[in-house]
């Protein structure tokens, strides 16, 4: 193997490995974030810490960002996608049974085709049609009511934030890949701002209707934990942007995949999430599509 195959192959793993950890964070992060609303800190105010701190430390290292992100407007659609991915995600996993959002979180690749054909012109096939079509039945089989009466629609707020996150995800992932070109500090703080904004307006909006609390008196016994957190997605962000930016869209969605086993494996053991048949079965349409998109060739 040459020197230049070599180089790519390991940069391959490397894109792989960042992907796994950001999936592996992600997978288990809805603990400490339970953790800390028992606290009485709302995950939304937890979420908008967490990437205050990461967009601080990036300002301070990275000041050339701050222009770059303002002469580049594609870069707020990153921003808003970003948002609204952990916004939704954080808040949805803190409410709900993981299992199931982490499920209709992962149509992600769905959306991805989607936006891959919208914003990078990839062509749908055949069979990325056919893929679309499991991917949805296997959401219809995860949403049907329990009693057989009704539409497969979202039945709790934690079901409507995980189908909103998943499409924001991808939206995410689709414009990592788009604008690769740009500087990874512009695209880190393009996403650390939007999970700071995005996550405050939202928190704010919903501690003025008197429907979240507001932040707790400062204490250690949740800023310790909160500022861990933040040194953690820090991390764990980096290695997304520089694992989707090497890789494929879809190639992207499938890895984190793995998010589902971290996150079901975790919840079912700390009682945090149900698998039953029904989420069986949507499991193994929506994730089966997910993982053919990987291994068809269209």
């Amino acid at each position: 193997m040459s020197p230049a195959a070599q180089a790519a192959r390991r940069s391959h793993l490397l894109a792989v490995l960042g992907l796994v950890f950001n999936a592996f964070t992600w997978g288990v992060s809805w603990w400490p974030f339970r953790q800390l609303a028992e606290q009485g800190l709302h995950p939304l105010w937890l979420t908008t810490l967490i990437y205050a701190v990461a967009v601080a430390l990036l300002v301070i290292s990275r000041p050339q960002a701050v222009a770059e992100l303002f002469r580049t407007p594609v870069l707020w659609v990153l921003f808003v996608a970003a948002g609204g991915t952990n916004a939704c995600f954080n808040w949805a996993v803190s409410i709900g049974d993981v299992v199931r959002v982490v499920l209709l979180f992962y149509l992600m690749p769905l959306w991805a085709v989607l936006l891959a054909r919208l914003l990078l012109g990839e062509r749908i096939s055949a069979r990325g049609g056919v893929r679309v079509l499991m991917a949805l039945a296997g959401a219809a089989v995860v949403l049907w009511p329990a009693n057989g009466q009704g539409l497969p629609l979202p039945r709790s707020l934690a079901d409507g934030l995980a189908l909103v996150g998943g499409f924001t995800f991808a939206l995410n992932n689709v414009m990592l890949r788009r604008e690769a070109r740009r500087s990874e500090a512009a695209r880190s703080l393009a996403m650390f701002g939007g999970g700071a904004v995005v996550s405050m307006l939202l928190a704010a909006s919903l501690t003025r209707a008197g429907l979240a609390s507001a932040v707790p008196a400062l204490a250690w016994s949740w800023v310790l934990p909160a500022l861990g957190l933040a040194a953690w997605f820090l991390g764990s962000n980096l290695t997304l942007q520089f694992g989707a930016a090497r890789l494929p869209a879809n190639t992207t969605s499938v890895v984190m995949l793995t998010e589902v086993f971290f996150a079901s494996a975790s919840a079912l053991a700390l009682g945090a999430g149900t698998l039953g048949l029904r989420e069986s079965l949507g499991a193994v349409m929506i994730l089966g599509a997910a993982v053919l998109a990987a291994v068809q060739r269209d």
